[in-house]
């Protein structure tokens, strides 16, 4: 089978004062959530699984209503800032969070993360991801650039968890045998909104 990671459009800039900053996307992240529906149209997707944040079911909309089917949302997807109040995107973060941004371009998650936890918790999406699928199916996957940053590294046995970039609405293809064995056969593959994204 093939599970196709996608990272969710470009949200808004949040913060809210009590709860969780959970932003929808903006207008250019609503042309990029677009893109990911036309980029897929020659794919046979039997199901889209989302993250229960906003920004990633938002994301998967457009898919979702041109395939006629409705996401699959899990929790476990949810990024590892998912219960903070603020939410900046990554290209704002360098001026307004340098610390937490140059920890993340070394490669390193915030330091308010339980990595081993946080792996465990997209590991465990994905293996009832698969658990649930047939051999022969795709399976899309809307989710967050940590998220998809530990799949990666569990599969690849990386020592970061933040080795890739992750660019808004790209598509990162992992295969599965029948037998289990799993595969990275792309990273990050952007050709399809390489003129939407924001740097």
């Amino acid at each position: 089978m093939q599970v196709i990671l996608v990272r969710h459009a470009l949200p808004e800039h949040v913060a809210v004062a009590e709860g969780r900053a959970d932003p929808g996307l903006t207008e250019l992240g609503r042309r990029q959530a677009r893109r990911l529906a036309s980029a897929l149209t020659d794919v046979t997707v039997a199901r889209v699984v989302t993250s229960s944040q906003l920004r990633a079911i938002e994301t998967a909309g457009p898919l979702v209503e041109s395939l006629g089917v409705s996401p699959v949302i899990d929790e476990r997807l949810a990024e590892y800032d998912a219960d903070q109040r603020y939410y900046i995107p990554i290209h704002e973060a360098r001026e307004r969070m340098p610390e937490a941004f140059e920890r993340i371009r070394a490669g390193l998650l915030p330091d308010f993360v339980d990595e081993d936890a946080f792996r465990r918790r997209a590991r465990e999406a994905v293996d009832a991801i698969v658990a649930q699928s047939n051999h022969a199916d795709t399976v899309v996957v809307v989710a967050h650039g940590g998220v998809i940053n530990v799949v990666l590294q569990d599969m690849l046995e990386l020592p970061r968890p933040l080795t890739f970039p992750i660019d808004y609405v790209s598509l990162s293809r992992v295969l599965i045998s029948r037998n289990g064995a799993r595969r990275v056969a792309s990273v990050n593959e952007t050709a399809h909104v390489r003129d939407l994204l924001v740097r």
